[in-house]
């Protein structure tokens, strides 16, 4: 079984949902996906459409078919074991 949460990410209902549902690491794998969709396309934390489209994506990752990918992103190539 993975970590949870050590608390909600944020409060009201959502925040509480996903402390009950997802684990630590989920979180912090959504926290970089989140990190490279604001970087990538330039997005400004405090405009309310850059929150409200942030929230949708987060809700995609978690409850959907995933969020968007980063446009221009390539996952990097990792050397094979020896």
């Amino acid at each position: 079984m993975l970590p949870a949460m050590v608390r909600a990410p944020f409060s009201g209902a959502l925040g509480e949902r996903l402390q009950a549902e997802i684990s630590q690491p989920a979180w912090e794998a959504w926290l970089t996906h989140q990190t490279m969709l604001i970087n990538e396309n330039r997005l400004s934390p405090v405009d309310p459409k850059t929150r409200a489209y942030l929230k949708e994506q987060l809700m995609a990752f978690f409850y959907g078919e995933g969020a968007e990918a980063v446009a221009g992103f390539t996952q990097p190539k990792t050397s094979p074991e020896t």
